[in-house]
């Protein structure tokens, strides 16, 4: 079976604390997109937002040890492990100790650092 990554409908954009409600003001004030607050329990980020963006979801994270934002996308796959095996025999090593993500997710990086959660589609 060929791995088949597709993008999904999530991306993630990391923000420092001193710049996270300037942030969140400018989707939801200055855009006028759809932006709500979500709770979330995680170790790394303090309060996340959702924006809705077209078919996408942009989640605004606020991280309190970042000193300037990352974007971080998400693939879909039809079988996480088979994709972590075909990735990890083309050099490419899961990196899940960057944040907290369910054992059935990974997290991978591209050669320049943009961050990717592989998870299987559908879910």
């Amino acid at each position: 079976m060929e791995t088949r990554f597709e993008a999904g409908i999530n991306i993630a954009i990391k923000i420092p604390k001193q710049k996270y409600n300037e942030t969140v003001a400018f989707y939801r004030d200055i855009l006028k997109l759809e932006v709500k607050e979500v709770p979330i329990d995680n170790p790394t980020v303090s309060k996340t937002h959702s924006v809705q963006f077209g078919n996408n979801v942009i989640w605004l994270d606020c991280v309190d040890n970042y000193t300037h934002s990352e974007t971080w996308l998400q693939l879909t796959v039809p079988d996480v492990e088979e994709a972590t095996t075909y990735l990890k025999q083309n050099g490419v090593d899961t990196c899940d100790e960057i944040e907290e993500i369910p054992k059935n997710m990974h997290w991978i990086m591209d050669p320049a650092g943009t961050v990717f959660n592989l998870q299987k589609k559908g879910e």
